[in-house]
């Protein structure tokens, strides 16, 4: 009998793909993009891996069409290269 785990994951504005099968991703991505804003972390960067691209296009697509995501871009050599994305999350404005 396989059980469904849950991992329980640090929400510091990077998220490393690496770990996980490629159907989790679609679920993962926003829920993590979430869980940084409810801790005022505006500013992400999502490892994906260089490899044959297939992740990196399903990230992108992903972040496409998410509302809470102000702009994304490859991350610069520094920060992995396109093999990482860098997403600007919008601020979660407050109501008076």
């Amino acid at each position: 009998m396989i059980e469904d785990l849950t991992i329980e994951l640090p929400i510091d504005g990077t998220l490393d793909l690496h770990t996980f099968r490629p159907g989790e991703v679609k679920d993962l991505v926003p829920d993590y993009l979430a869980a940084c804003r409810e801790r005022g972390i505006y500013s992400v960067r999502i490892v994906h891996g260089k490899g044959t691209g297939t992740l990196r296009r399903t990230v992108h697509a992903i972040l496409e069409r998410l509302d809470v995501v102000a702009s994304f871009r490859l991350a610069g050599e520094d920060a992995g290269g396109w093999g990482a994305t860098l997403v600007e999350l919008k601020q979660i404005s407050v109501q008076q």
